[in-house]
């Protein structure tokens, strides 16, 4: 099959659905994190928000699929592709790395202060901002919690170069076959979790797996593990479509999907129940580079993938803000819960949520793209 070039390939319908349905997930998983921080003060808010947000974890990973498939194959050399792409992460980051932390100062301690009695993470004194202020070169924090995507993007850019040198000389065995090694450090981080069942006590206190020690974090499946996964199952299921008749994909798709969603809820509430106070673990369930997260993500491409959806202007102009309503959508969910905390059941009010911030960002994101001063602070 040929594959489209990346300025074609933008206007794809099928595409443009799936980087909006990606955008809206992940601004859902953030509205249901509110109420899954209430654990036990409100035990049917958070079982709501443990199912709800357990239904959208392949929400990054999606995002990660659509820049395989929109970048892949690289027509430009590996200079030109860092100055472009990282080029067009670094303005929006500095800038959102600012901006939210005094959008949060602002917001808590002058427009609704009584949110500050809540458990909001992150400190919101004038020092506490002003540190935030600089220290994002080191990382992100509470107010910019969604820029971690942006960092970790930058690493994946760093390699894609390679791999595109490699993908274009590749055959589909071989690319099967760095697939299959992908998939068993899926499994790894539940191997972390057995292995003190079987008696592991770790290697000098790290209960790190093959290879793994404080001195040493970089495992057997290290280099094989995480995203780039992602990036080369996209561009392997667009170059090499899958041929199944509809009856077969939801025969194989939908049991997957329900398979990965019931580890993911049920195993959130176990890990929960079993291991209380252990964050660590209750992440473990949530990774996205985790195989209960695959087996939800690959359903949803393959058949948004299969559909037969045309392009639209519409499509394409709301696809087309999904980068800067990810960026900035992060402050209207503390606001879109204090607006919408009410009587009503947890899961309209997530709802509610998600909807209106996914609007509100959207419409302010098109107007910063209106002007050319500000357009590339969102895309």
């Amino acid at each position: 099959m040929e594959i489209y070039n990346m300025e074609k390939r933008k206007n794809i319908g099928w595409i443009d659905v799936l980087r909006i349905l990606a955008c809206f997930l992940v601004i859902f998983s953030h509205c249901c994190d509110p109420f899954t921080a209430q654990f036990d003060t409100n035990r049917s808010s958070f079982l709501t928000a443990v199912f709800s947000g357990s239904l959208v974890r392949s929400s990054v990973p999606l995002f990660v699929m659509m820049t395989g498939v929109l970048l892949f194959p690289l027509r430009m050399d590996m200079k030109e592709f860092y100055i472009k792409r990282i080029g067009r992460i670094i303005i929006p980051l500095i800038f959102w790395s600012i901006l939210l932390p005094i959008l949060f100062f602002v917001y808590l301690n002058y427009i609704h202060p009584a949110t500050q009695n809540m458990a909001i993470a992150g400190d919101h004194t004038w020092s506490g901002t002003g540190m935030k202020l600089y220290t994002f070169i080191f990382n992100f924090n509470f107010d910019t919690t969604p820029l971690w995507y942006l960092y970790m993007l930058v690493g994946l850019y760093f390699i894609m170069p390679i791999l595109n040198s490699w993908l274009e000389r590749a055959k589909k065995q071989e690319i099967r076959l760095f697939l299959w090694f992908w998939g068993i450090s899926l499994v790894v981080p539940y191997l972390k979790m057995l292995a003190p069942l079987l008696g592991y006590t770790g290697n000098y206190g790290n209960m790190g797996l093959f290879g793994v020690c404080d001195w040493n974090p970089y495992g057997t499946f290290y280099y094989v593990s995480g995203f780039v996964g992602y990036i080369i199952l996209a561009y392997y299921l667009v170059k090499y479509p899958l041929t199944w008749s509809w009856k077969r994909t939801l025969g194989i798709t939908i049991p997957m999907f329900v398979g990965g969603y019931l580890i993911t809820s049920l195993g959130f509430l176990l890990t929960q129940k079993y291991f209380p106070g252990n964050y660590a673990n209750l992440e473990i369930v949530w990774y996205f580079a985790g195989i209960n997260v695959f087996m939800m993500t690959f359903p949803v491409f393959v058949i948004i993938q299969k559909l037969k959806i045309r392009s639209s202007r519409l499509l394409s102009c709301i696809a087309s803000l999904t980068f800067g309503i990810y960026l900035c959508h992060f402050i209207f969910v503390q606001i879109a819960y204090d607006v919408w905390k009410s009587s009503l059941p947890a899961i309209l009010q997530i709802i509610g949520m998600a909807c209106s911030v996914f609007v509100i960002s959207g419409l302010i994101v098109w107007g910063l793209k209106n002007y050319s001063y500000t357009r590339r602070l969102v895309s």
